[in-house]
């Protein structure tokens, strides 16, 4: 428990860091991140006997963040877009050199990776230009809310918790930390709205909502892929925490959910 906690407060400062710094901290930061998540991912398909293009599909991961990167930063870069089917077809092209009995289900998981990982990672930095320029407060109070949902999930679940979410998934996961999950989230979004107005309050609680019932999702998603290869944890990166697969979970659902309720929103 130490080693977690320890470990528990330099990754929050970390990553409270990264936003708050500079904009090309944070896209440089997430840009790595979503690399070393890649990486991670490719690793535990490994073990399950698939042979993924590592290289050929981190290569594609930074090119795809870094040409999205652009994108929302300035739509004038919106051409590189059409690069992307180049690239992406270097995955298929790779596997014709290679002797393997199941080519298509390499080229398969090389793909799931990118999806996986790369773009809610991509949308995640979105946050930030939604109102097209750079803005800390979207993802940090992304970050904010999906830690809320986290410990109150815990908390009312390790409790009151008797009803079994998704057992067969997540053995430990109740309807009653869910639910719990949800109303801390939701008093956290009201505390946040009273600081930062760039929307209403009923957006902010909406925002509060969607991460914690798609960021509850993500997690158990998560869940669903590691039974399914038969490990514990992700990766051992961060002690006490397992991998940045494990830590990020939540993110991998709820970030395109949340961009894409800000968009329409603010563009409306």
């Amino acid at each position: 428990m130490r080693i977690r906690a320890i470990t528990g407060f330099f990754f929050i400062i970390v990553m409270l860091a990264s936003v708050l710094l500079d904009h090309y901290v944070f896209g440089v930061f997430y840009l790595l991140l979503s690399g070393f998540a890649l990486w991670e991912f490719y690793g535990l398909i490994n073990q399950a006997g698939v042979k993924p293009d590592k290289l050929t599909g981190l290569l594609n991961g930074a090119f795809i963040y870094i040409v999205f990167a652009l994108v929302t930063y300035d739509a004038d870069y919106h051409k590189l877009l059409f690069l992307l089917p180049i690239t992406l077809s270097a995955v298929f092209i790779q596997e014709l050199f290679k002797k393997h009995a199941s080519p298509f289900t390499n080229i398969a998981y090389t793909y799931l990776g990118l999806i996986f990982t790369i773009i809610p990672f991509t949308f995640f930095h979105a946050l930030a230009y939604v109102g097209g320029t750079f803005n800390f407060h979207f993802p940090m109070v992304f970050l904010l809310l999906l830690w809320a949902n986290d410990t109150g999930a815990y908390l009312v679940g390790s409790k009151f918790g008797r009803t079994k979410l998704f057992e067969r998934h997540s053995p430990k996961k109740t309807w009653e930390g869910l639910i719990g999950g949800i109303l801390i989230t939701a008093l956290a979004a009201y505390i946040i709205s009273l600081y930062y107005t760039d929307i209403a309050l009923e957006h902010w609680i909406w925002i509060g909502i969607l991460i914690s019932c798609f960021g509850t999702t993500g997690d158990l998603i998560e869940s669903m892929f590691k039974r399914s290869i038969d490990v514990k944890d992700s990766g051992g990166i961060l002690p006490g925490h397992g991998g940045l697969l494990d830590r990020f979970d939540g993110l991998l659902i709820a970030a395109p959910i949340v961009y894409a309720y800000l968009y329409f929103i603010t563009n409306a």
